[in-house]
């Protein structure tokens, strides 16, 4: 059995919704008899002092974990060789547009809404050496699919979107698409439990995941299995955000809500016992995990002091 994962990036505090999809990446991995990692994505987004308190806050849950924690700024040998193979294999190239660019650049004919056009899919080396004179070049993903379809254990056969997406930034830092895949294939994580805001963006990566495969000569292994749990969503019906209020361990305490009564009220609002994890794992079962957002709008002033 392979591994699942939890991997949030360091950007400050985790809030209930962070904490939630972590307790339910936890279990479906301890479930199913998988390891549990854990990584830092933190290439884009890194603030002092974020990791320690997002480590504090899962241990405080109950949460553990096999091995070592990864970060992705330690990890780039492994992007450097992933790309190397599929430029290599002439699947990447340079594009040189702008947000705005693409924002005002015609569709190509039959492209689906919010595809990359294709606008420096076709330049010739001499249009490439004009364009590198004034920006730097981000790197594309030359596909020969529109979409793709993946299995998630909550949704079903998901079809998306997969166009020529960026694989490295103009500034020479790899791409999210390509990091999260590279990662997961290093690391031998073969289920994906993750917010479901990232569904729409999970085709792409599944394709590029077997593209990497082919190039390793492995015949490609399967795909991780996916499933894309439901956010915590405010009052307003909005995605849960730390400017909602108490929505952190740290700010719950100040306000005297314990962790095993936020740990309960968590597991709870995905129908599981909340009296202790052991229980939880216990009652596990996918298929009877709500489909729809959670709504949190405030733990009850009767609950401070409360276990």
């Amino acid at each position: 059995m392979g591994a699942g994962r939890y991997a949030p990036s360091p950007s400050g505090e985790l809030h209930l919704g962070n904490l939630r999809t972590a307790l339910l990446a936890w279990l479906f991995a301890r479930s199913t008899g998988r390891d549990f990692l854990l990584r830092f994505e933190d290439l884009d987004r890194a603030r002092a002092g974020a990791e320690e308190l997002q480590l504090a806050d899962l241990h405080a849950i109950g949460l553990d974990w096999d091995g070592p924690v990864v970060r992705q700024t330690e990890r780039a040998d492994g992007y450097l060789a992933a790309i190397a193979a599929l430029r290599e294999a002439g699947l990447l190239y340079e594009c040189f547009c702008t947000r705005r660019d693409i924002a005002e650049a015609p569709s190509a004919p039959h492209a689906a809404p919010g595809a990359y056009p294709g606008t420096c899919r076709n330049l010739t080396e001499e249009q490439r050496a004009v364009r590198r004179a004034e920006r730097p070049a981000a790197w594309r993903l030359r596909t020969d699919v529109v979409q793709y379809t993946i299995t998630d254990v909550l949704h079903g056969d998901f079809t998306g979107l997969v166009d020529d997406f960026v694989v490295v930034r103009n500034d020479g830092v790899p791409a999210y698409n390509l990091a999260v895949v590279v990662d997961d294939a290093l690391q031998g994580i073969d289920q994906v439990v993750r917010g479901d805001d990232l569904l729409p963006s999970t085709p792409r990566q599944a394709y590029l995941g077997t593209l990497l495969a082919g190039l390793r000569g492995s015949g490609g292994p399967a795909l991780p299995q996916y499933a894309h749990v439901p956010l915590v969503l405010n009052g307003q019906g909005r995605r849960l955000a730390k400017r909602d209020g108490s929505v952190t361990l740290g700010q719950l305490r100040e306000d005297g809500v314990s962790v095993e009564r936020v740990r309960t009220v968590l597991l709870e609002s995905a129908g599981l016992p909340g009296g202790s994890l052991d229980a939880a794992l216990e009652a596990f079962d996918p298929a009877l995990l709500p489909r729809e957002p959670w709504v949190f709008t405030g733990f009850p002033t009767a609950w401070r002091g409360m276990q």
